[in-house]
């Protein structure tokens, strides 16, 4: 059954495999309702086994990719919940973290403008991120009195720009530049914003004519071993790798060498 989200869009290049989902709140600089965290977190979910998508991009339009959530739509309304209706809201939001990172399929944060809290945990829980040299990013939290430490932030940021850049970014809140993002590590690159688009589908429909199994047990292991101390990481590894030489993928590598073609991967 197709997939057919109401709060943002969605599309799927048949010729590349690749999925499209876009917030489309640009009036809101793509802010998110209730709505549209729990049908991010339902795509994503089915997204990790969907027939003909092989890679995801998200991203946003006008001037934000996503500034968090609506300070009416949603900020507004959760002062009228209980401490139980709070913790309801709090674990949707790291159920839609979680929908991403356990995604088998590679995703590819297209950053169009603004990346504000909650979109910048969005960004974060990405595999790759492209941004315009308009995407300045800051983790909110903490300015509006609450924890830094939201939809797994503290978890996934460290991971890539180190404790040292993690603990400024979630406790001060402040905006940094792209250009500053890239430089520590968090932005995998910048790009002018002409050209975003065509970046980021250059490096998704790549994702795409890869081993997708074999992507997804990398991107499995990179959340798995995290975890994990050497010894139990270098035995996880084994197991998977020899799992793959198993794979027809490990088989269709090895005579498209031999035959000096490129490999088709299932």
């Amino acid at each position: 059954m197709p997939l057919r989200p109401s709060s943002f869009l969605y599309a799927v290049d048949a010729a590349t495999a690749v999925a499209t989902i876009t917030l489309n709140r640009p009036e809101r600089l793509n802010a998110l309702t209730f709505e549209v965290y729990t049908e991010l977190r339902d795509i994503f979910r089915a997204l990790d086994s969907e027939a003909g998508v092989r890679a995801v991009i998200i991203t946003g339009t006008g001037r934000a990719f996503c500034t968090g959530g609506d300070v009416e739509d949603i900020i507004g309304q959760l002062f009228a919940r209980d401490a139980a209706g709070l913790l309801e809201f709090t674990r949707l939001t790291g159920d839609l973290i979680l929908s991403i990172r356990q995604c088998r399929r590679p995703v590819v944060a297209a950053l169009n403008g603004t990346v504000a809290g909650a979109g910048a945990v969005i960004a974060t829980a990405s595999d790759i991120r492209i941004a315009a040299e308009s995407a300045k990013i800051a983790f909110l939290f903490s300015r509006v009195g609450l924890t830094g430490a939201d939809m797994g932030a503290a978890w996934l940021l460290p991971r890539i720009v180190g404790l040292s850049h993690a603990s400024e970014l979630l406790m001060l809140g402040d905006f940094i530049t792209a250009q500053r993002a890239a430089e520590i590590g968090l932005y995998n690159r910048v790009v002018p914003a002409e050209r975003l688009m065509a970046e980021v589908n250059d490096l998704a429909t790549r994702l795409a004519r890869g081993p997708s199994v074999s992507l997804g047990v990398t991107k499995q292991a990179l959340n798995e071993e995290a975890s994990l101390d050497l010894v139990s990481a270098i035995e996880w590894e084994a197991r998977a790798q020899a799992d793959c030489m198993q794979l027809p993928n490990f088989r269709e590598a090895y005579e498209a060498f031999r035959a000096k073609r490129e490999a088709k991967f299932d």
